[in-house]
C-alpha cells in the first residue's frame, strides 16, 4: 500500500490551501473531525447491535436445545 511521504503531504497541503483558503482551514478541520467522530460512533453502535442480535440468537438456540432434551 502506498504511504505518502513528506513531499506528497506538502503537495496535498498546498492543494487544500488553494481550494479552501487559509481562513476556512480551521472550519474544514473541525468538520472533518466531527465527521470522523460520527462515523466511529455509528460503527460502534452497529457493532453493539450485531452483538446483541448474536446473543439473542444464541439464547434462542440454547432454549430450543433444552426443549429437545
Amino acid at each position: 500500500m502506498f504511504t505518502p511521504g513528506p513531499m506528497e503531504w506538502g503537495i496535498i497541503l498546498v492543494i487544500v490551501l488553494v481550494i479552501f483558503g487559509a481562513g476556512k482551514l480551521p472550519q474544514v478541520g473541525g468538520n472533518l473531525g466531527k465527521a470522523i467522530r460520527n462515523f466511529k460512533s455509528g460503527v460502534k453502535d452497529r457493532e453493539l447491535e450485531a452483538k446483541a442480535e448474536a446473543d439473542k440468537l444464541q439464547e434462542q438456540s440454547a432454549e430450543k436445545t433444552k426443549e429437545e432434551v
